[in-house]
């Protein structure tokens, strides 16, 4: 069962985001690195900021991030999450891959425990016909 209904819109990526989502159907978080000077970026585009080169190339992210920042929403603005008001929204960060940040949803956890700083670990929320959302959850309660 996925953290939100099954009525909510789901991603329809584009052209740039169609590798991040096809790794992510493999449960795979990965993200897009420059395949001439190494720059990661996210979200993904079609042209190195850096050095301005088109080859790209797709580095695996740990499973554990930091919770940059976060928000707790608590009006819906689709009509789809009102049941699961309030949630939260965060932004993660990874130690290992400098300037990525993703945007997610913290799940298994009071809003009101959320703290920037906190580890978070990755888990794989099966959406349906094959797609799959990263989200994180406090490391603390998915320790493997």
């Amino acid at each position: 069962m996925s953290y939100f209904p099954a009525d909510m819109p789901r991603p329809e990526p584009n052209a740039d985001e169609a590798g991040f989502w096809a790794h992510c159907k493999e449960r795979s978080l990965r993200f897009q690195s420059c395949a001439a000077c190494g720059t990661l970026r996210h979200p993904p585009m079609p042209m190195c900021f850096r050095c301005q080169s088109c080859e790209t190339a797709w580095k695996e992210a740990p499973e554990e991030a930091t919770v940059y920042s976060y928000t707790v929403v608590r009006h819906a603005g689709h009509t789809a999450v009102t049941a699961r008001l309030p949630y939260v929204v965060a932004v993660v960060e990874f130690a290992t891959m400098p300037g990525v940040r993703l945007i997610t949803n913290l799940t298994d956890i009071d809003q009101t425990q959320v703290a920037i700083g906190m580890k978070v670990r990755l888990w794989w929320d099966d959406i349906g016909d094959g797609m799959q959302v990263p989200r994180f959850a406090p490391a603390e309660r998915l320790k493997v």
